[in-house]
């Protein structure tokens, strides 16, 4: 059975960047999500077991993302996919629960090292 993943960044080109560094023999359902707003209508929608998602977008930004997913999805693996690399965007992901934070541009390899240690391959 597929694992519902939704990819959330505002921009096309990291969200293709995300798609072709997921593995081809993992069985996934994709969405994508332009803001963080989409995302949650994913994870709602039942569609975001998996969630890659991007900290810099409009209308909602990933810390608030997570703000809401701690508070009221706890069950859904989030990994941060980001250029803000800075110690307290770090910290702050790790304090409201993200899986991991993978710097931009995403290294496939680094993404099936994760997706492994997750049990999820």
């Amino acid at each position: 059975m597929a694992i519902p993943v939704t990819v959330a960044d505002d921009s096309m080109m990291s969200r293709k960047a995300v798609l072709r560094a997921i593995p081809e023999d993992w069985d996934v359902e994709v969405s994508e999500a332009k803001n963080g707003k989409e995302a949650l209508v994913m994870v709602e929608q039942g569609k975001a077991e998996v969630l890659f998602l991007d900290l810099t977008m409009p209308e909602m930004d990933g810390f608030e993302v997570l703000t809401h997913l701690h508070e009221h999805h706890a069950k859904t693996v989030v990994i941060v996919i980001s250029a803000d690399i800075q110690p307290e965007a770090k910290k702050l992901v790790d304090k409201l629960g993200a899986f991991r934070f993978l710097q931009k541009p995403l290294q496939k390899e680094e993404l099936h090292n994760t997706l492994q240690e997750l049990g999820l391959l």
